[in-house]
Parts: C-alpha cells; structure tokens; sequence
C-alpha cells in the first residue's frame, strides 16, 4: 500500500504568457480543477494499480467536494484526511502556449495537516509513505520517522524546492528531485556538484538512499545503491506540463509497490509524465495503469 501524506488543493488554470516580475498579462478563460501534489500523487498511484490512502486536510467550504472528487471515485482512501476552518488550499496556474507553466500555491487548510492523523492508518513493513513540501516541514519530518518506526519505506518528492532536515534526509529511502530542485538541494547541503545528476550521485552516496532526478522530456536519471539507471521519454506532444512530476512520482511508487524494480519503476513514471503533458489539468490529466502498461510494455 502507498500512504500519501500531502496537500489537496483546487487549481485555477489560465492560458496566457508568464508574466515577468511587476509585469500584466490577459489570459483568455480559466478552468477549475482538483489539485495539490499530494492529491494529485496519490491519485497518480491509485489509477496505475495501487491500493492509496491519502491523509491531509481541506476546508468546510464549497471547494473541498470537487478537491476531493476524482480522488473518491478512484478508490483513494480518504479516511484519515480532516476537514478544518481554513480555506481548502488553492493553486494558480498559468501555462504559456509552449505548455510550460507557473505556478502560485496559497496553502489554506494544508497548513493544518498534522503527522498525528497517520496514526490511524494501518500501514508498516511492505508499504511506502509518499511525502512532499506543500504541508507543515514539521509535520513532513514526524510523518517520515513515524513510518520508519512502523517499518514502512520512505519516499519525499523535493516540490517546492527547498532544504529539509538532516532527520528527514536521514529517514528516507527515496528521494526524487527536478532540475531546480536538484540545484536548490545541493547548495544547501554543500554538494560540490554543480550538474543535477552529479548531485543526485553525491547525496545518493552521503545518505544512502536512491536518488531521482526529471529531467522532462529527457526523462529521468536514477541511482540505487550508486548504480546509474536511465530512463527515457516517449516523444508526445506536450500542451499542458502542470501535473508531470506528480504523474512520475505517483506511478514510479504504484510500480514498486507492486514489486517491480527499480529501473522498471523509472521507466513507468517517466511513461505517466509524459502522458500527462498531453492534457490540461492537474488530476484530469493522470493516465491509468493501462496507458502506462501499453507504452512499457513490461
């Protein structure tokens, strides 16, 4: 089983050129949809075939239903996900006509998330915690070493970029970074390194967990107890690249969670990554376990 501490959000998507800093730019309409990197991940997870509870916080107000909307009809565990005064969390979007997109994330209810709600999931040795930064680092930290007290894998997608904690590092069995992510990391922990995939080498080696690094439409490197392992991309045409991290993380856990390797599991995700470039949306661009399947052919 996958355990998903994360954000749920709802996303406020717009078509438009990314505005530089101070600078106006008119989008035509806006779409709303289900969102949040952990929502977005674990439904990523459930439609590639893996059983998923989700565990995060959402608001009392008219958001919350269609936030967790996609994820309930999947089959996404919802159990231990709470609802709380503030506002379910919001993302605004804006993808350039290249499919590139920014992104603001006003984090609402997800500041309330607490690691404590995991208690009462029944999860251990055999299972994978799936943890990012867009719930309380506190919180991502007590998540991470009460799964490592139960037995249980760990795995943290570095989004947003950010340095966290030698306890969180020190917890994990897999990491899984961007390019900006990479660089942002390794600064921080003083890699000499400059190139993404040298510093995904380096910490790999210093903490002893495997490391991942996106690489878009290159596809992924990995490296698993100091073995590099590529993955390549499928060539698609990309019109929407909001979700593809999310599509990789969810879909590279689903296949280790059904036992395949490490290789496999990578070339999975870049598989879901790139199909979710060729549809707008967040979670309603997430390929089933089928479309995955008919790529890889594995």
């Amino acid at each position: 089983m996958i355990v998903v501490f994360g954000s749920i959000n709802i996303d406020f998507v717009t078509r438009a050129k990314i505005p530089a800093p101070g600078e106006t730019t008119l989008g035509g309409d806006y779409s709303v949809f289900p969102g949040g990197k952990g929502a977005n991940q674990a439904l990523a997870a459930r439609r590639a075939g893996a059983k998923v509870a989700l565990v995060g916080a959402c608001g009392a107000d008219g958001f919350a239903a269609a936030a967790l909307a996609l994820l309930r009809d999947a089959g996404v565990d919802l159990a231990a996900t709470r609802q709380v005064a503030k506002p379910t969390g919001a993302a605004f979007i804006v993808v350039d006509p290249s499919g590139e997109n920014a992104v603001v994330v006003a984090s609402g209810a997800n500041s309330e998330a607490r690691a404590e709600q995991l208690e009462g999931v029944a999860f251990g040795p055999g299972d994978l915690l799936l943890l990012q930064r867009e719930t309380p680092e506190a919180e991502v930290d007590a998540a991470a070493l009460l799964a490592r007290r139960r037995g249980a894998k760990v795995m943290l997608n570095l989004a947003p970029a950010g340095a966290p904690s030698e306890a969180l590092l020190g917890a994990l069995d897999y990491l899984c970074v961007n390019e900006h992510e990479a660089a942002t990391l390794g600064a921080a922990a003083q890699v000499e390194a400059r190139e993404p995939e040298a510093i995904a080498a380096a910490l790999g080696q210093r903490y002893g967990f495997a490391t991942i690094v996106t690489l878009g439409s290159a596809g992924a490197i990995g490296f698993l107890a100091g073995t590099r392992v590529a993955a390549t991309a499928p060539k698609v045409s990309a019109i929407d690249t909001t979700a593809a991290g999310d599509a990789f993380v969810g879909a590279f856990a689903a296949a280790l969670d059904v036992g395949l390797s490490f290789a496999a599991a990578m070339r999975r995700g870049v598989i879901a990554g790139s199909l979710a470039c060729t549809k707008i949306g967040a979670q309603t661009s997430l390929p089933s376990g089928e479309e995955i399947a008919a790529i890889a052919k594995d």
